[in-house]
């Protein structure tokens, strides 16, 4: 496959090449090739405004990794994974199931091109299962159904929205559809979230943004105690809400990176009392 044409023909499967998406952004900085020309022309615009473009994909997916290792250590066996993006091995299922066979992983996205690698989200142990939801953020009672079909929403359930917030306004209630996810949630259920912050470079944030709203498209950065607010009522984590990189470093390789500037993210787990 190429760039161009990154799903098979066979497929069936129609994806809207007019304008970029995340996910297949995602995918460019990641150094995939599940992406079209408009996709690496928006990516490459990004970084004029930071270099770092490639360095931040890989910091967010260090932290999941990390973050994966530390509920499963912490006796979780359930994922509900919004914004799952494209397939970059190892995903979430593969470090869950890693270190407890038994996990049970619900992943959920609303872009088709996801749909079409849903073979690989789909590896499941035999003692476990993976399973995957076409749907689109901001319809929680959507997901919540058909996650009922593989999780039990009776036991804890770890809600992962990685890199996924910042793409929902606060005029698309972005913590009400958090709250509305937590609301179902047994106690001892955990939220994940990391976040792109405006917080060390907000000329840069908003000239993001604008290349974001020129496309039709959100980009919404937002402060650490921004950030915060989606854990209202829950308890944080230590070490809290921290830089992306910087939660739980032990438990992942270190990801190199330039410069020696923060990379703009503010990450944070928390558990529902």
């Amino acid at each position: 496959m190429t760039p161009q044409d990154p799903v098979p023909p066979q497929s069936g499967i129609r994806i809207d090449t007019s304008k970029p998406h995340p996910a297949r952004m995602y995918d460019w900085f990641l150094g995939g090739k599940d992406n079209y020309p408009v996709d690496e022309e928006m990516a490459r615009q990004l970084l004029t405004v930071d270099a770092r473009g490639r360095d931040m994909a890989r910091v967010n997916r260090a932290f999941m990794h990390r973050a994966i290792r530390w509920l499963s250590a912490n006796g979780v066996r359930q994922y509900l994974d919004i914004g799952t993006g494209i397939p970059t091995e190892p995903n979430l299922h593969q470090i869950a199931q890693g270190a407890a066979p038994e996990s049970r992983i619900v992943y959920c996205d609303n872009d088709p091109i996801v749909l079409a690698h849903a073979a690989a989200l789909l590896r499941s142990t035999p003692e476990g299962a993976t399973e995957y939801i076409q749907a689109d953020a901001r319809d929680p009672e959507l997901i919540l159904e058909r996650a009922g079909k593989v999780l039990d929403f009776d036991q804890p359930i770890a809600l992962s929205m990685l890199a996924l917030l910042h793409f929902v306004g606060d005029e698309d209630g972005a913590y009400e559809l958090v709250g509305k996810l937590v609301d179902q949630l047994a106690p001892g259920s955990y939220l994940v979230l990391s976040h792109v912050t405006g917080d060390f470079n907000p000329e840069g944030a908003e000239q993001a943004a604008a290349m974001y709203r020129a496309r039709g498209l959100t980009l919404r950065p937002r402060s650490r105690d921004e950030l915060a607010a989606f854990f209202d009522g829950l308890d944080l984590v230590e070490p809290g809400v921290a830089l992306t990189a910087e939660w739980h470093p032990e438990l992942g390789e270190p990801v190199p990176v330039a410069g020696d500037e923060p990379i703009p993210g503010w990450a944070a787990v928390g558990r529902k009392r």
